[in-house]
């Protein structure tokens, strides 16, 4: 067992490798018997997140419901949900502050090939099929906090009101006494074990998974689209680089007080499915199996943390929409005074908090971002080419942010024998 574990992450990583390199020789066109090896990819893709995302409504529901009913009795709710916001706000407020002297040093926007493009008009227009697919403003966000119809935001997976409903019924559920509340509670724990037992069996074809993702991203993009955005997709991938390695270990080492070796090794399977999924939310069963199973951390903590910080805590989102934002400044030549570059990083830490956890949704949150600053709303024309692999990028900054807000919270409540050898030698 303990064996099988250990080769998993090397098994994702040798798919993921492979999956560019057919990728790139396939493209979209190439097939056999008529059928395209790119419609195989994004089939069998599909099928994987579908599969991942078929659990996420029962199982973060059922795991809120039981940890607020848990916490609830101890009156410790309020306690612990100050220091969930509290690690939440510091973790994304660094991750946009790095990006923002990142983009400043850099200035990855100071190009003439792409100011010629945009002096010609190429990107009008590029954003409104993505403005169209979703609801903007913080009006939209609010109202879907609290739907009219629970059953309707079940079956859609509206997460946001998913959480609420769920919070709101465990505070209720740890209030009452008797036989009932027993028999929801144990109702909840069994829905509970059985959507984590089916992510296990989910796991076994993580490896095919991936595979067939990054083959379908590798076959999209090449490595061609790189070439006029190099300064930015660098600015962006070392802004991520820099806080997973650098700020959050710290945060791990001096407030956690725990190895963020052994953090980085018992999160990889969930990082790996975030990079290859490009959606937190499809990842966050495999990342709360990890929380629990391999870094030690009780369902009481994972259970509340980790899915509130699908919707609320997207560290890499907001470091991305901060660098995208000023990016756009720089190739229209629009000077920005320190004040708005605050205004970039206030709207960045509010809009990421409630991006579905979903691919593309951070470029939804960055047009409120660039139709409130002022800046051309057409310059996400600029890097849709390469969004598809930074969003894989940024995805997984988003899983270990959360993954890292669980164990400090976890520390700070006193939980010992987290990220221990011990909890490695038992899986």
């Amino acid at each position: 067992m303990t064996k099988k574990k250990k080769q998993s992450p090397v098994i994702v990583l040798v798919a993921i490798f492979l999956a560019f390199i057919l990728g790139n020789i396939t493209g979209t066109d190439s097939g056999i018997f008529g059928i395209t090896y790119y419609s195989l990819f994004d089939l069998f893709g599909k099928l994987f997140i579908n599969s991942l995302t078929l659990i996420v409504v029962p199982l973060v529901s059922s795991s809120i419901i039981l940890g607020v009913a848990k916490i609830g009795k101890d009156q410790s709710f309020g306690r612990i949900s100050l220091k969930i916001f509290s690690f939440y706000v510091a973790t994304t407020l660094s991750a946009i502050l790095i990006g923002l002297f990142l983009v400043n040093l850099l200035t990855p926007g100071v190009n003439e090939s792409l100011r010629q493009l945009v002096q010609k008009g190429a990107f009008a227009g590029a954003h409104h099929e993505i403005a169209s697919s979703e609801g903007a403003g913080f009006s939209s966000l609010l109202l879907s906090i609290i739907p009219s119809n629970i059953f309707e935001a079940f079956s859609k997976g509206a997460m946001l009101a998913v959480i609420f409903f769920s919070l709101f019924f465990g505070v209720s559920l740890s209030r009452i006494q008797g036989e009932g509340a027993k028999t929801l509670q144990n109702f909840f724990q069994g829905l509970f074990d059985a959507m984590l037992t089916m992510t296990k069996l989910i796991m076994k074809c993580l490896p095919f998974g991936v595979f067939c993702l990054v083959a379908k991203v590798a076959a999209t993009t090449g490595y061609q689209s790189l070439s006029s955005l190099g300064w930015f997709f660098i600015t962006v991938v070392g802004s991520l680089f820099i806080f997973s390695a650098g700020v959050l270990p710290l945060f791990l080492r001096f407030i956690g007080k725990v190895s963020p070796k052994n953090h980085f090794r018992a999160m990889s399977p969930a990082l790996l499915t975030a990079f290859s999924t490009s959606s937190s939310s499809a990842s966050l069963p495999i990342t709360m199996d990890c929380l629990e199973k391999r870094a030690g951390i009780s369902n009481r903590i994972c259970s509340l943390v980790v899915p509130l910080g699908t919707s609320l805590n997207m560290s890499g989102s907001a470091l991305y929409e901060c660098v995208a934002a000023l990016f756009i400044a720089q190739v229209y030549g629009i000077d920005l005074a320190i004040s708005a570059q605050v205004s970039i990083v206030v709207l960045s830490l509010l809009t990421s908090m409630g991006v579905a956890g979903i691919p593309a949704a951070s470029l939804v949150a960055l047009i409120i971002i660039l139709e409130t600053c002022g800046l051309p709303v057409e310059g996400i024309g600029l890097f849709l080419a390469v969004d598809r692999i930074l969003d894989m990028c940024r995805t997984t900054v988003n899983v270990l942010s959360d993954s890292c807000c669980a164990v400090l919270v976890a520390k700070s409540e006193g939980e010992t024998g987290i990220l221990t050898r011990k909890v490695f030698t038992e899986e």
